[in-house]
């Protein structure tokens, strides 16, 4: 690892599941000071939930942007994809000359670099981040794409960190066209697994369905596959349709058709708003639960 100064201040602007993965998996290299905002810290529903979650991780509560982001060196953005650029406008005004700004949204390059330009003209230092696996159970040590004219900056203060990214470009949009477009495909799977298996479950063909596909490719545990997809679309559906209509979005700007994308955007959302909990890992359990709610 190079030589690098210490990381001394740092803050999150959001602090839902990759934050705290981020903040649990930090050991020695845990910046002295760590503040965070969440939007939800100002409703009266998530208020008392939210300052329990920054005082269980050792995170300073950050009441505004402006108290947030007093002195830090660099920011974490990790809110939904569709509040990436609302987030980087109203940080904007506070951010110290400077600071990188890690936008590790799952957003379009054109969403990307409309934000980079917002961070840019306040002086700070923009960081298109990509982050390429769930981050439980690696935490800290998921793998990271980062590109942009920071990138050199920004991998020597992630590295810090004990973190592992590694440059796809020096243009912003470069990771995140790369996050973007393999979504098209792991989030287009999902959508497609929940289509496929819960009509196959009320058609009452299931187990011919299953054989069909076992015997076409047998490299892939359809079942287990299935489940799988299934549990991540009811827990985490919302957070991946805002990502399918910006995985849309980025078809559309390279002048192609996003409708499956646009699709998968539709069931991923069905299935997180049902409320459902996915229970043990059994794809008959998981379909049944889905359908009785449908």
């Amino acid at each position: 690892m190079p030589d690098h100064p210490p990381l001394q201040t740092l803050a999150f602007i959001g602090f839902g599941e990759a934050a705290r993965a981020f903040v649990s998996g930090w050991d020695s290299a845990r910046p002295d000071t760590l503040r965070a905002h969440d939007i939800k810290t100002d409703m009266a529903d998530h208020r008392a939930s939210m300052l329990a979650q920054y005082d269980a991780h050792g995170v300073a509560a950050g009441l505004t942007p402006a108290t947030t982001l007093a002195g830090v060196q660099a920011v974490f953005c990790v809110v939904t994809a569709d509040q990436a650029l609302v987030a980087a406008k109203a940080a904007a005004p506070h951010l110290p000359h400077g600071a990188l700004w890690f936008d590790c949204n799952s957003c379009a390059p054109g969403t990307k670099r409309r934000a980079a330009e917002v961070i840019e003209a306040a002086g700070g230092r923009y960081v298109d981040v990509a982050v390429m696996a769930p981050v439980y159970p690696k935490r800290h040590l998921v793998p990271l794409l980062i590109a942009g004219p920071h990138a050199q900056a920004a991998q020597t203060m992630l590295e810090s960190l004990g973190m592992r990214p590694r440059i796809a470009g020096d243009a912003v949009g470069t990771a995140s066209s790369i996050k973007m477009l393999r979504s098209v495909m792991i989030k287009g799977l999902e959508a497609l697994s929940a289509e496929c298996f819960l009509a196959a479950r009320r058609a009452g063909v299931e187990q011919e369905v299953i054989a069909s596909l076992i015997a076409s490719d047998p490299d892939i545990d359809w079942r287990a596959r299935g489940s799988y997809n299934l549990e991540r679309m009811m827990v985490h559906g919302a957070r991946r349709a805002a990502e399918m209509h910006e995985v849309a979005a980025t078809v559309a700007d390279l002048g192609l058709p996003g409708a499956m994308s646009g699709a998968a955007a539709l069931w991923q959302a069905k299935l997180a708003a049902l409320g459902a909990d996915p229970g043990e890992d059994n794809l008959e359990g998981r379909m049944d639960s889905i359908l009785s709610r449908l």
